[in-house]
């Protein structure tokens, strides 16, 4: 009920807040021509308005809004958060030009006065830098999420490897986030690069989707069409919870894929075996009691193996996932931070953000930067892949 009050009123009424704040600096305390300043007062409007009522619409939103007025609204939602994060860092700036000139008067009492006309040059500039960027990272992040991922190639070094693991190929998809601005073709593209590449193991590993089973069911039908020799394996993300977890985890398995619920399987090459497990999201416990993430539960009563993989959607699973004796975790959810700046707060929210690292010198985390994105209909600094790792003898 908290979580529920916080999402239908306190963020709708920050949102807003933030959007006032944006006209205040940018229409308001400007110097605008009248219709640079009518066109940016209605984008910020809007701004405030449209993400609001697409996130409390919920499931209704597809039939009070169309396909074309979601994708605006989640556009602005992006243009607004990059104008805002550059408005502050602006205002921060120009305190601490403030605060630099009070000093250097109290120093030097025959300072010469501030020039206004010279102070809202530069205040108007700030303002162009800020509106700039914003447009800028906007038009860059939209065409960057036209095209196809690329294929990230990464090796993994693992001690004592045997030999019939070398070179064992598994291929991550990962937040794809089907939905409002994603259909199934975008999917059908995706599945067919990862058929391309000869995996192993495919593994897809959460935010498949943001929407119900009804809706999106048919977007999500390719997924039926891939295809590894050890087979095809799925673990929930945070999103899958947002819109009914256990009917998704039944609709991917009816589409042929394993769905690894804290549990495991054990691939096998001649006297060789690799374990393969799976976790639910880190925070589903909270929305589905019985989907509680648990690594150490996901590998019991499997028997000894040569190497251990994890797939978990979230990096946060590391520790635990150490604890329990992993060699590898493969993970997503960051999108990379998925657009500048905003990729540099993510940093603040996850251990690991994106590529290969070691934990703790006792094992490796892969990060995905994610197949596809969430929100904003924008990549910059951090393109979407689609990610082959290969193990190889450390």
């Amino acid at each position: 009920m908290v979580r529920l009050l916080v999402f239908l009123v306190v963020m709708p009424i920050v949102w807003i807040g933030v959007h006032y704040y944006l006209d205040r600096q940018l229409v308001r305390n400007s110097s605008w021509p009248p219709l640079a300043r009518w066109i940016l007062r209605a984008v910020i409007i809007a701004g405030a308005l449209l993400p609001v009522v697409i996130m409390t619409t919920g499931r209704a939103r597809s039939a009070l809004l169309g396909e074309g007025v979601q994708f605006v609204g989640f556009f602005l939602l992006g243009l607004s958060s990059v104008a805002a994060v550059m408005m502050v860092t602006v205002d921060v700036g120009r305190g601490a030009a403030h605060l630099l000139r009070r000093w250097q008067l109290r120093r030097a009492r025959d300072a010469a006065p501030v020039d206004p006309t010279r102070r809202g040059f530069f205040a108007q500039l700030a303002n162009l830098g800020v509106v700039g960027t914003a447009g800028s990272v906007g038009v860059v992040g939209f065409f960057e999420i036209q095209r196809t991922p690329n294929v990230v190639q990464c090796d993994v070094p693992i001690a004592g490897l045997p030999p019939e693991f070398h070179g064992f190929r598994i291929v991550q998809l990962t937040d794809i986030h089907v939905g409002p601005t994603i259909r199934g073709e975008y999917l059908e593209r995706c599945v067919a690069v990862a058929n391309e590449l000869g995996a192993d193991v495919v593994a897809v590993t959460g935010d498949l989707i943001d929407g119900f089973v009804a809706d999106l069911g048919p977007e999500v039908a390719a997924l039926a069409q891939l295809r590894a020799s050890a087979g095809v394996y799925f673990v929930t993300g945070n999103h899958e919870y947002y819109w009914d977890g256990p009917a998704w985890c039944a609709e991917v398995e009816r589409l042929g894929l394993r769905v690894l619920n804290n549990r495991h399987e054990v691939i096998e090459r001649g006297a060789a075996r690799l374990l393969l497990a799976g976790v639910t999201d880190i925070s589903a416990g909270g929305m589905v009691a019985e989907h509680r993430s648990d690594p150490a539960a996901a590998r019991h009563g499997a028997p000894a193996c040569d190497v251990s993989v994890l797939l978990a959607h979230q990096p946060r699973s590391v520790f635990a996932a150490a604890e329990a004796g992993y060699d590898l975790q493969i993970s997503g959810h960051t999108h990379g931070g998925q657009y500048f700046p905003m990729n540099l707060l993510v940093y603040l929210a996850q251990p690991y953000v994106a590529g290969l690292a070691r934990h703790a010198d006792r094992m490796w985390i892969y990060v995905s930067r994610g197949t596809g994105y969430w929100g904003p209909p924008m990549r910059v600094g951090a393109p979407a892949e689609i990610t082959l790792l290969r193990l190889v003898p450390a």
